[in-house]
């Protein structure tokens, strides 16, 4: 049985062995000499020093720990943040250009995310870092700078910006053919899942295994999961993180994705978080709440002392209402993404980004709170999305619309699925949209802005050169 299904942030066993005890900023991990001392400690062999490319996709090298700590700055090509999800290169545009000579960047090291690798077999640890120009500044195209770019803007105007991510996923079986489709994987019982199985614990229980495994790995690298459910799909499940710092959160769930992949695969599973995996399957998202607190007070700025709602909050919204269009390429990254936003799918995604109370069928949620626990749901980003990146984009909208005093429209309380789209409707009308708003793309950093425009136009260009099952069916004998 699972019987961790809600984790207030104290693990189930909270007496920890040194090997397995998680290390985070609270522990006081800020410098080299306390990392060489807590690695010296569980006798760490081998370090992984990662960087999250455009697509979240993890980069680095691995080194002997007594190579990391005397051979002086990592360093990389910057390359590594120019490539396509298949690892070409695309055609350069007006603002981005290749370095003929692909130099390369220096990596530094962020000590509070050290952490054990525990799925490898020998001990192993992984460290994420942030990528700077040889001139010491920050690399305008790495995700990670992205949102810590977007987070300064809000401590610029005082506030504090607080996210909670929630990511679906599915189990699936192994896949070595794409030309198939994926399937749900067998469970326990030996049977695959029938029909709709949302919140249910003994869908749940089928895979006790692989959830104790997530369990296990996410606690000894200090990962805190609030609660895990099945979701409506057949083997599709929900993390929900608890709330805190973007670009923390924005870690979590990049190590997160890591971390089931790994549990999954240990019991011959894959774990996929395609937004569309199956096409008579609900497709799977990624949730952001979002709040903001004065940075003096600690103290949402979305509520006011009588408990009701303020300009800030309302700016908030409307930001998001005029701004997220022009960031629906970051939020959908690839073709994929826009096959779960249609009307009348299943799993009721957003079409439009209307708002209201407790609303599942808009684009924009406001949970039930207190008003000291005011926040937004933005519903519509994919879990394929670059969670350093879906966050900027979808916090830097709610800035514009604070910062100008923008007004939303009325909150809907009706079914939202049957009023027009809002939303573009596929990868070439967002890329489109991306570079639109000159205020946007300069507060997002217009040299990511077209690096990232240039490699998902790559992608796209590489994806209409695949012809479909549909168009083999539909068009073969037919036309």
């Amino acid at each position: 049985m699972v019987e961790r299904q809600h984790q207030s942030g104290t693990p189930p066993n909270p007496i920890l062995s040194a090997e397995d005890a998680p290390i985070s900023t609270e522990r006081g991990v800020t410098n080299a000499a306390e990392a060489l001392a807590w690695l010296s400690e569980r006798g760490i062999e081998d370090i992984e020093c990662i960087v999250p490319d455009q697509a979240g996709v993890a980069r680095g090298k691995m080194m002997p720990v007594a190579k990391f700590f005397s051979a002086g700055a990592i360093t990389m090509p910057s390359a590594i943040f120019r490539q396509t999800i298949a690892g070409d290169y695309p055609e350069e545009n007006q603002y981005f250009r290749y370095d003929p000579r692909d130099g390369d960047l220096i990596f530094k090291a962020d000590y509070s995310t050290l952490s054990v690798v525990p799925w490898e077999t020998d001990p192993t640890a992984q460290l994420l870092h942030d990528a700077y120009e040889r001139t010491g500044e920050p690399f305008d195209s790495a995700p990670r700078q992205v949102l810590q770019r977007v987070v300064d803007r809000f401590t610029s105007k005082g506030w504090k910006p607080v996210v909670a991510p929630e990511i679906e996923f599915y189990l699936v079986k192994p896949n070595i053919d794409p030309d198939y489709p994926l399937e749900p994987p067998i469970g326990r019982s030996g049977r695959p899942e029938s029909g709709r199985k949302s919140y249910s614990m003994s869908a749940l229980n089928e895979f006790d295994d692989v959830i104790d495994d997530i369990y296990d790995f996410s606690e000894k690298q200090g990962l805190e999961i609030d609660t895990l459910i099945h979701e409506e799909g057949k083997a599709q499940m929900e993390i929900n993180l608890r709330h805190g710092d973007p670009v923390a959160l924005a870690d979590q769930v990049f190590l997160f994705k890591r971390t089931i992949r790994e549990a999954a695969l240990r019991h011959d599973m894959y774990a996929t978080f395609m937004a569309k995996p199956m096409s008579s399957e609900p497709g799977s998202a990624m949730h952001i709440h979002q709040s903001v607190v004065d940075t003096e007070s600690g103290k949402t700025v979305f509520s006011d002392e009588a408990g009701e709602p303020t300009d800030l909050f309302n700016g908030f919204i409307a930001g998001q209402q005029r701004y997220l269009p022009h960031v629906m390429a970051i939020l959908g990254p690839y073709v994929n993404s826009y096959r779960r936003l249609a009307r009348g799918a299943l799993g009721s995604p957003p079409i439009n980004l209307h708002w209201g109370y407790d609303n599942r069928t808009v684009g924009l949620r406001v949970p039930n709170s207190s008003p000291a626990a005011r926040r937004l749901e933005n519903r519509v980003p994919g879990s394929d999305c670059n969670p350093y990146l879906s966050i900027a984009a979808s916090l830097i909208c709610g800035y514009l619309g604070m910062s100008k005093g923008l007004e939303p429209d009325d909150p809907i309380e009706d079914w939202g699925h049957d009023l027009p789209f809002g939303l573009p409707r596929s990868l070439n009308e967002a890329l489109e949209r991306l570079t639109e708003d000159e205020e946007l793309v300069d507060l997002l950093g217009r040299t990511f802005v077209y690096t990232y425009k240039a490699i998902k136009e790559g992608e796209y260009e590489t994806f209409m050169r695949v012809i479909s099952p549909w168009e083999r069916e539909h068009l073969l004998l037919s036309v």
